[in-house]
Formats: structure tokens, C-alpha cells, sequence
């Protein structure tokens, strides 16, 4: 992101959206390829291991067919269709409240549809979805794009903190039935208080008010942001993940695999982490569920793909459900302004 005060005044970016950034220069070749790299490394792991398993006589791709075939898929839509409606109105939750405190004060029902809609295009690319939300409240209420960004900077680096606090929780809980690696992530999470201890003391003491660093626009979200916004963001998003955790127990089951409450919670906010990890399918996150459950491979896999996958899809579907409220939002001039 720029530091140009045109931008700051609301001038016009490379994107066509007052005060948006200029566009970003193309990523160099090996970090377009580095995702489908993690993927195919991912998918040729899941391949081997599953061929061992697949019985004799039976191809890889009719083993795992026959998990398919033996999934309620009733009872499986029947979690996760409620759970992806909640997700919305969670995620919705956590986008309003921050915008509220760094950029414009704008109601919540306004927001959801706009935000529902936004999930349509990130399943091909969430950073289009994000530029969609800079395009609205920038008609809307005149919010210059880089103090929308970096809203969603906010938003990310809460999100990591979110899923470290749960993979603590649910690791200290069931610290006898998860795997010994993860009891490693209690000194991950003594690391990271140290560093948001120092991270928020940066930006919030008068010691550093004149770091050139620190005055970015990018970063005014962090300037503003008291300590406790930090936490009120962790407690907002806190339903998605309990749910989930309900969720993904039961729709194991389905996939004939029963994994204890009390071990989901100590894995699911781990496996969550690596969704954050870049490649298509997210294959970092399905790839975790066999290697962690390695008597159940074939379904866990499927299990894995179908989780991860089908509830981007989901999301959009329900975006397409407000598509049309959307666009109102998005297109009608606002109540006052000249045509």
C-alpha cells in the first residue's frame, strides 16, 4: 500500500475507486506457483497413502467412491446448511463492528447482503472479494479504499490470534487424547502474547507516536485500535468455532469415523490454521485430517475435501441468495446524492 496524501484526500486509484491504492505489481512467477505446489505436494502425499489402503483389485478413485456412497448426505446437509447461515451472520458480526470503529458508522442489515454476496467471487479469489466491499462502502459512504484494507489487516491479524486462543484452549482440555505435537502450540501462544503485547504497545504508547512505520495509512487501523478491540473481535467470531467444532464431530460420524468432542477441540482449531496456508482446495487443512487419523485415510480425505470445499460453496450459494439486495446496495445512488 501507498503512502501518497492524494490518497488520503480520496483521490482515484489504479483501481478506479477514490482513494484506493495504485495497482500492486504482478507476484514473481515462484510465488504464483508456490500454492499449486503446496497442492500437488499435498494431493501426491494423500495419493500414496491412500493406494496402500485401497483393496486389491479396486482403483484409488472407486475406493473412494464407495466412502461417498455410504454418507447420509440428508443428514449432512441438514448441519451444515444452519452452520453456514450462522458463519454469515458471525462473519457479518466481526466486518461490521470494525468498520463501525475505523471507518463509518453503517447499519448491520446493510452490510449482510453485501457481504454475503462477496463469498460468489472468493471462491476464485478472495482479495477480488475484499476490493467488492472497498467498492461499497467507498459509494456508499465515501471510505477511501486503503482505510478500507486496512480494516481488513485488522480483521486478519485478529483472526490469527482467534485460532491460537482456541488451539490453546482445545489443547489444554484435551491434552490427553491429542497428538503430543500439538501441546507444542502452548509455546507458540507464549510467543505470540509477548509479540501483541509489544505490537499494540508500538502502535498505542507516545514513545513511538512519530515512527514513520507506524504513520502508514495501511496501518491506521492499529493506531486506533484500543487493546480490548483486540478481544472483543476474538469473542464476536468465538460462536463460529464452538459451532464448528459441533459441526465437524457429528459430520465425521457420517464418514464412519467417531472422533471425541473433546478431541475436536483440541484438533479442529489447528486444522483451521491450516486453511490460512495458500493452494486451491485447501489442501494444507484436508491433508491433516488423514495424517492425523491414518487408520481412516480414505474416508478422512473425503471427508476433509467435502468440509473444507463444499462450505465455500455454500457461502455462495447463500450469497446468491442476497445477490439481488446486493446489488441494490452496491449500484442504487445513495438517498441524496445528484444523478
Amino acid at each position: 500500500m501507498s503512502d501518497d496524501p492524494q490518497q488520503a484526500t480520496g483521490a482515484t486509484g489504479a483501481s478506479g475507486v477514490p482513494g484506493a491504492p495504485p495497482a500492486k505489481r504482478r507476484a514473481p512467477v515462484w510465488q504464483r506457483l508456490l500454492p499449486w505446489v503446496i497442492t500437488v505436494v499435498c494431493f501426491s502425499y494423500l495419493y500414496t497413502r491412500i493406494a496402500a489402503r485401497t483393496p486389491e483389485g479396486q482403483s484409488v478413485v472407486g475406493y473412494l467412491a464407495d466412502v461417498f456412497a455410504t454418507v447420509n448426505w440428508i443428514a449432512w446437509l441438514a448441519l451444515m446448511i444452519p452452520y453456514s447461515f450462522a458463519y454469515l451472520l458471525i462473519d457479518t458480526a466481526v466486518l461490521w463492528r470494525v468498520i463501525n470503529w475505523f471507518n463509518t458508522r453503517i447499519e448491520y442489515r446493510h452490510l449482510l447482503p453485501v457481504r454475503a454476496s462477496t463469498y460468489i467471487i472468493s471462491i476464485l479469489n478472495e482479495q477480488v472479494g475484499k476490493g467488492a466491499m472497498a467498492v461499497y462502502l467507498n459509494r456508499r459512504e465515501g471510505v477511501p479504499g486503503w482505510q478500507i484494507g486496512s480494516s481488513m489487516l485488522f480483521i486478519m491479524f485478529c483472526e490469527f490470534f482467534y485460532l491460537l486462543s482456541w488451539a490453546v484452549i482445545g489443547v489444554t482440555i484435551s491434552w490427553d487424547v491429542v497428538p503430543p505435537v500439538f501441546h507444542g502450540f502452548i509455546y507458540i501462544a507464549l510467543g505470540a502474547a509477548v509479540f501483541w503485547c509489544l505490537f499494540v504497545y508500538f502502535f498505542r504508547s507516545a514513545r513511538f507516536a512519530d515512527s514513520k512505520l507506524r504513520q502508514r495509512d495501511i496501518l491506521k487501523a492499529f493506531r486506533e485500535g484500543k487493546p480490548r478491540y483486540y478481544l472483543t473481535i476474538i469473542l464476536i467470531r468465538s460462536p463460529a468455532i464452538v459451532g464448528a467444532m459441533v459441526v465437524y464431530k457429528y459430520a465425521a460420524g457420517l464418514f464412519g469415523v467417531e472422533i471425541p468432542f473433546l478431541m475436536m477441540m483440541g484438533i479442529l482449531p489447528v486444522i483451521f490454521f491450516g486453511t490460512l496456508v495458500p493452494g486451491p482446495f485447501r489442501a494444507v487443512a484436508v491433508t491433516l485430517w488423514p495424517t492425523l487419523f491414518p487408520d481412516h485415510v480414505a474416508q478422512m480425505t473425503v471427508f476433509g475435501l467435502v468440509q473444507h470445499n463444499f462450505f465455500l460453496l455454500f457461502n455462495a450459494g447463500i450469497g446468491l441468495l442476497f445477490l439481488r439486495q446486493a446489488n441494490r446496495e452496491l449500484f442504487e445512488e445513495p438517498k441524496g446524492s445528484s444523478v
